[in-house]
């Protein structure tokens, strides 16, 4: 009786052990997921390399070409659960291109390209499962938006001052496209501008596996989240 006991305590403390670690784990030793990307001067995010942005003088006229710059950030952020407990993964990368033209109130024309290969988390294994089963990036090694509606801002802001709309436009994500429409918000800063907004992304969308692997189980869905900052071109 006391060896049927032991047998069937035994798996319930390794049970017990591995919740607990996992736990230790998650919200002590790792630390909380990265914090969202927004315009409240919140540029790092764990991503290296990436520094405040350095003030410009605003241009004479603001029609015309900008081009993204550092700091600018894009990435994606999904619900994971693991032996029980709830966390976010969050992949970031500051590899982001891309350009806008201006008439008037208006922006006429956006493209931003993600580097999907250098998109970094917190854990290596994620980073592997991301960039191959997932992914597929030496596949599809971009993921990209480009406006099909030109957006109208009404009036252009003043310094310092965000003005937030709707955007719509083709994302292509592995090696599909769909058309989307999700709101953005811009702030001038002097001669930089940035664009800061979020596009929810259902896997089976766009052909991408469901992200679980091993004991980590994620939702069906996430967000693509960006932070990208403009400055106007000289050409």
């Amino acid at each position: 009786m006391r060896r049927l006991k032991w047998i069937i305590a035994l798996p319930i403390a390794a049970l017990l052990l591995v919740t607990a670690g996992t736990w230790t784990y998650i919200h002590v030793l790792s630390g909380d997921a990265s914090a969202r990307l927004t315009l409240e001067g919140q540029v790092d995010n764990n991503v290296p390399g990436t520094t405040a942005t350095t003030g410009t003088a605003a241009p004479a006229s603001f029609d015309g070409t900008w081009i993204a710059t550092t700091p600018s950030q894009a990435g994606y952020r999904v619900k994971e659960v693991l032996f029980g407990q709830s966390t976010e993964a969050v992949g970031r990368t500051s590899n982001v291109d891309g350009a806008l033209t201006i008439s008037g109130t208006k922006i006429e024309t956006a493209d931003i390209s993600i580097d999907l290969a250098a998109v970094t988390s917190d854990k290596s294994q994620r980073d592997n499962q991301f960039r191959g089963r997932i992914m597929s990036v030496t596949r599809y090694p971009t993921a990209t938006f480009k406006l099909t509606q030109p957006i109208d801002l009404g009036t252009l802001p003043a310094d310092g001052a965000t003005v937030t709309a709707p955007a719509t436009g083709e994302l292509t994500l592995h090696g599909t496209k769909k058309t989307v429409t999700t709101d953005v918000t811009a702030k001038r800063t002097g001669g930089t501008i940035q664009v800061n907004g979020t596009i929810p992304v259902v896997f089976a969308d766009y052909g991408i596996p469901n992200p679980s692997f091993g004991p980590a189980n994620t939702d069906d869905h996430g967000e693509i989240e960006f932070l990208v900052s403009f400055v106007k071109s000289n050409t």
